[in-house]
């Protein structure tokens, strides 16, 4: 089975993040979270902000995610395509929340999440017929199936405010620009 090397290094990188996180108290959040503009927005922030997390749980859950679907998705797509689509995501994941963020208090924004969900969109489109199996309660679904009820799940959350904390868009957003650069690479190739 082929290596993953860039999830692996997207796994250190957060978790070493997280340990400066944890030395540094609020410092890094005040200059690497996403803030909304106008309220302490820096263009690095864009990137930054999707390798600092809210809490070990959260650094948690979003490694976990990673590493499961990272690993698959490198091997499939290729190290320098995988950079791509999670970088694309982790843009699409950060504009999202800025566009939305206006609508809400100017609070900052953290995690891989946005990445993650775009690895999550290229994961069922790459591989239709895998299934996943939900924790709560354990059925098994098709990947496809997976992603489309979590999307619907974070766009009713995000619309009705369920979850307050947790930024639905830009997990939205990440999921799109998965999408969509994963549907571009497969347009390109058949012609």
């Amino acid at each position: 089975m082929a290596a993953a090397p860039v999830t692996t290094v997207l796994l250190i990188a957060n978790i070493a993040v997280f340990g400066l996180q944890m030395m540094a108290a609020d410092g890094l959040i005040r200059h690497f979270a996403l803030w909304p503009l106008g309220a302490g927005f820096e263009f690095w922030q864009v990137v930054s902000s999707a390798f600092l997390h809210g809490s070990l749980f959260h650094l948690s859950v979003n490694m976990l995610g990673v590493w499961m679907f990272g690993r698959e998705v490198e091997r499939a797509i290729g190290s320098v395509r995988f950079v791509q689509l999670y970088t694309a995501s982790v843009f699409a994941a950060a504009l999202a929340q800025l566009i939305t963020q206006g609508f809400s208090d100017p609070v900052p924004t953290v995690g891989a999440s946005g990445g993650l969900f775009g690895l999550l969109g290229a994961y069922a489109l790459l591989f239709p017929r895998r299934r996943v199996m939900l924790l709560f309660p354990p059925i098994p679904l098709p990947a496809p199936v997976f992603v489309t009820l979590y999307a619907a799940f974070e766009l009713y959350a995000g619309v009705t405010g369920t979850m307050s904390g947790v930024a639905h868009f830009a997990h939205l957003g990440g999921l799109a620009g998965g999408l969509l650069l994963l549907r571009s690479w497969r347009r390109r190739a058949r012609r």
